[in-house]
């Protein structure tokens, strides 16, 4: 399909005017201390599996209200000693899945978390699923305008805290260097692993690609797509009158915003022909960022980005940055 967004010099440059609520900070300050005062252990199983050179943990850690959340926790067989730690957060509609899908990074020499989120996981993505046992008012099909009526009943308000949360848990384990955890995700998992980044204070560097939820002023002027930000105007063409409120509730959650609180060292990536995800709004939340960072550019390429070659550049991106710890 022909480009749709600005020209590559333009998205370098472009900036998006932010609407940061005044009380963004303590929104989120107050968010993440009240899940923190939840004070109950992060539970971690052995899994017997036919895997010879990786062992296989279920983490069970409270997330959002003391919410019970679920990952998978892999490690490189026989290695005792604390390992820096990918923690992934994954796509739209998706789990965490099997834990013989995930094996990459264990397989490197890392520790490796996946974590499952909430109310998602059927659409392509199998294995044991966690709950999100909060109500919310009228939405459309989809999660983003779940709870979109106010920030406190925001569904990711409670994924992101999930995140948070799941940082807070890993960081405890025995076999987890606490100063080398990097955040990583593609689509709503880059989107939730950049929220992670503004959000935590311990991400030693972030992996970032092809972003969901953000800068959603613009995303929602470009494109229709289903799903992600169609459902934004899909919502606000039966709950006429809402548009405010659905702005203010989504300044809370926008990547851009939230990248603005980031300081740990970023890669992001972005398809300059993605429609699901429009180059402008990566690039928006991507100059906004408050870390050092860089971005790989695909002119060819929609929302897939660098697909499978992405995890070579990731590879050698945190190995520059944690500096070879394994």
């Amino acid at each position: 399909m022909p480009r749709f967004d600005m020209p590559l010099d333009e998205l370098r440059r472009y900036a998006p005017e932010l609407e940061i609520p005044a009380d963004f900070d303590a929104f989120w300050t107050r968010t993440i201390d009240e899940a923190r005062a939840v004070r109950r252990d992060p539970e971690v199983t052995q899994v017997a599996t036919a895997l010879s050179a990786v062992e296989v943990r279920e983490l069970a850690f409270p997330g959002f209200a003391g919410d019970q959340v679920l990952a998978w926790y892999l490690r490189p067989a026989g290695v005792a000693e604390p390992l820096p730690t990918v923690v992934e957060f994954v796509g739209y509609g998706g789990g965490r899945g099997f834990a013989h899908e995930r094996l990459t990074w264990a397989n490197s020499g890392y520790a490796y978390v996946v974590m499952d989120t909430r109310g998602q996981g059927s659409p392509w993505a199998a294995g044991r699923t966690t709950a999100d046992p909060h109500g919310t008012g009228p939405s459309v099909t989809g999660f983003v305008t779940r709870g979109v009526e106010s920030a406190e009943n925001s569904y990711y308000r409670r994924v992101f805290t999930d995140a948070v949360r799941c940082v807070d848990a890993v960081a405890a384990l025995p076999g987890v260097r606490a100063d080398q955890i990097v955040a990583c995700g593609t689509s709503q998992g880059g989107g939730i692993g950049l929220a992670v980044a503004g959000l935590h204070a311990g991400i030693a560097a972030a992996l970032i690609d092809v972003p969901f939820l953000c800068d959603f002023p613009r995303a929602v002027q470009l494109t229709d797509r289903d799903p992600g930000y169609g459902e934004i105007a899909r919502y606000l063409a039966v709950q006429r009158g809402m548009e405010q409120a659905v702005q203010t509730t989504l300044s809370y959650l926008d990547g851009a915003n939230l990248a603005t609180r980031a300081t740990a060292p970023a890669l992001f990536s972005v398809g300059l022909l993605d429609i699901v995800c429009p180059p402008s709004t990566v690039f928006g939340a991507f100059n906004r960022y408050g870390g050092a960072k860089s971005i790989d550019v695909y002119p060819y390429n929609g929302h897939e980005g660098g697909g499978p070659e992405r995890w070579p550049a990731h590879a050698a991106f945190v190995e520059r940055v944690l500096g070879n710890t394994r």
